[in-house]
């Protein structure tokens, strides 16, 4: 009997983890969740090593974007491939186009031999070129992934330098005293609605809903940024 997991994560303590969980129950009802919080380029992620010791062959683990298994590119294939080879099945309902079952059609697509020196190099050839491309879908899928994380260092930076540029106070003036109430619910909108983070919003508009001024949004950024990668 197939077993059925679902694996949620979180950069920070801060963050909801909700979206994640429900998005996997509404696709497998019976998906055992497990949830941890660490940050993407690290790989110290404890619930998906015990995770990762438990699965057998035949077994489901069910991912809700290809980031959430991993932002490296290069450690992402090589888990996704690993797991594939031992015959556990990978699902990302963001992008179902990588999923493994989708990876293995792709596979048997191929043409049989027919016995026929010439005929079966080409046929060989052309199975071969399935094969890459198959591949190839599931190294671009976790390179996106890394390069979104790339992207919002830059992005995040270029802020930070714009507005340094134009005089405007980065970080809290010294003596100055922080209004926490305002604070918290303020980074709560930032993190869930950003498109930074995988929302809707851009900058001017997150920063209205989170009723801050773009200075301060940009200083929230960053310290979310920092929290992220630490």
């Amino acid at each position: 009997m197939q077993r059925v997991y679902g694996y949620c994560r979180i950069s920070t303590k801060k963050q909801n983890i909700e979206r994640q969980e429900r998005n996997i129950l509404a696709a497998y009802p019976t998906a055992h969740i497990i949830k941890e919080t660490y940050t993407g380029t690290r790989l110290c992620r404890k619930g998906l090593d015990k995770l990762l010791r438990e699965v057998r062959s035949g077994d489901l683990i069910v991912f809700d974007s290809v980031s959430r298994m991993s932002r490296s590119s290069a450690d992402g294939i090589a888990l996704y491939m690993d797991l594939m080879d031992k015959g556990i099945d990978l699902v990302f309902l963001k992008e179902p186009h990588i999923n493994t079952e989708t990876y293995k059609q792709a596979l048997s697509n191929g043409v049989d031999l027919v016995g026929n020196e010439i005929a079966d190099i080409y046929i060989e050839a052309t199975n071969k070129v399935l094969r890459i491309l198959a591949t190839k879908q599931i190294e671009l899928a976790f390179q996106q992934a890394q390069k979104e994380v790339d992207d919002l260092k830059q992005r995040t930076a270029e802020g930070i330098e714009t507005a340094r540029r134009k005089g405007k106070q980065i970080g809290t003036p010294q003596g100055a005293v922080l209004n926490v109430k305002k604070k918290a619910p303020a980074m709560k909108v930032i993190r869930e609605n950003s498109v930074r983070f995988g929302g809707t919003l851009n900058d001017t508009q997150c920063a209205r809903a989170a009723g801050v001024c773009r200075k301060t949004f940009y200083k929230y950024l960053y310290e979310i940024e920092q929290e992220n990668n630490g």
